[in-house]
This record gives C-alpha cells, structure tokens and sequence, in this order.
C-alpha cells in the first residue's frame, strides 16, 4: 500500500513580489512616453532611426526603434500590454527576466532586419509580440498550473494580436510582430528547464505500509514480531511482588 504525496515545492519562493515588478515596467513605458514627447516638442522626426532591413545604418534601429512610435494611438497601443507583460515576467519569472528582455530585445531587432520589407520599422510591438510568445508558450511547456493559468490569461487578453503576425493590414510591421512571435516561441523552448517547474508527484512508503505484503495482506515485519513475544514473555511470567 502506498500514499501518494505531492513533492514540496515553495510556490511562495518562486512567485514573489519584489521591485522589478514595478520598476522595469515603469521605466520601459517612461522610456518610451519622454522619447515621442521630446520628438514632438522640439519638432524632431527619428523615424529613420528605426530598422531599416538589410543596409548597414538600419542596424542602429535594433536599437532605436522600441522608443520610436508614428503618433499617440501607436504608443498607447504598445504601453498598455509592455507593462502588463513585463510585470508578469518578472514576477513569474524572476530569475530569468532580465535574460528574456535582453536576449529578446536583440533577437527580435536582428530577425527584423534580415528579413523585413525594404521600409522604416519602428515602435515597441517586436518586444510585446516577444514578450506575449515567451509567456504563453512557457507555460504551455512547463505546465506548472501557475503559469498555465497565466497563459491563458494572456491569450484572453491579447490573443487578437495573433493575426497581426500577418500582413492583413497595410502600414504594420507585421514583419516586426512576427518576429518578436518567433523569438519568443524560441526562448521559451530553450529556457523550458529553468526557471519554475511543474510540482512532481512523489509515492512514498509510510510506517503502515509496512505491516502490508505486496497482496496486500497483514504481515508485520520480522522485527515487530520478536518485540512482540519479548512483550508477552515479560508479561506471563512477571513474578508478584508478593512472592
């Protein structure tokens, strides 16, 4: 007979507050906001900062062009999601956040560059794709009911953005999103054993279990049984105190 015991892990551990949660998010937007506000205030046009594919002054877009962003609509459209997904990377995935943002970051700017239309291509839709990609399909792999849980929040959420991964809209770098999509996909199989884990389940033998033959038939151990006959030895011929 056997009891089936969940293996310990501290959930408490792995999914806790700490600043980043709320400081990374902030500066990302901040960032963003004071770069399109400093553009319109003083008449500046950085569009050409962006990733321009395939030409050696594009790369400087890899960059440049997350903080880049064609009017308000466009940079309210990116802050939203940046802050709720970087918020939930780094509080589901404390340890491998900065990995994720930095690697991400750069991978998804190279990937744009080597294939995308011959134009400008800017804003911080690569990095949210990325961060939406890298979300789902980690949890999805490690299975951790957590993190599915969150997986399935985000495509609640933002599962619409999927389409955007094709050119179904004239003017949107749809070659920006689906590379953020893939890069995401990609560090989310590569970094699928780091990081938290889905609970194992562990069987162990208790104490009774041990009174059990396999068939499931009384039969106390060997040693038992000798303390037993020692017990009732002591007890039949125990003399009275009287004698």
């Amino acid at each position: 007979m056997y009891i089936c015991l969940l293996q310990p892990m501290e959930d408490s551990k792995l999914f806790k507050y700490h600043r980043a949660v709320i400081v990374v998010p902030f500066l990302a937007v901040f960032s963003i906001w004071f770069v399109y506000w400093v553009e319109m205030r003083f008449g500046f046009n950085w569009t050409k900062y962006g990733i321009y594919p395939q030409t050696i002054k594009g790369l400087r877009g890899i960059i440049c062009s997350p903080f880049i962003h064609s009017g308000t609509s466009h940079l309210f459209n990116n802050s939203v999601p940046l802050v709720v997904l970087l918020a939930a990377l780094y509080f589901f995935y404390r340890k491998l956040a900065s990995k994720i943002l930095f690697y991400g970051f750069f991978l998804t700017g190279i990937l744009t560059w080597s294939f995308a239309r011959a134009s400008y291509h800017i804003g911080a839709s690569g990095v949210v794709y990325m961060l939406f990609s890298f979300i789902f399909f980690s949890g999805i792999f490690r299975k951790h009911y957590r993190l599915v849980a969150l997986s399935m929040i985000v495509i609640f959420l933002y599962g619409s953005m999927v389409w955007y991964v094709f050119p179904i809209k004239e003017g949107i770098s749809w070659e920006g999103h689906s590379s953020g999509f893939i890069v995401g996909f990609l560090l989310a199989i590569i970094y699928r054993k780091k990081g938290p884990q889905k609970k194992e389940m562990e069987f162990k033998q208790t104490s009774f279990d041990l009174l059990f033959d396999e068939d499931g038939n009384y039969n106390p151990p060997e040693v038992e049984k000798e303390e037993k006959k020692a017990i009732e030895y002591n007890y039949v011929y125990k003399k009275n105190s009287e004698d």
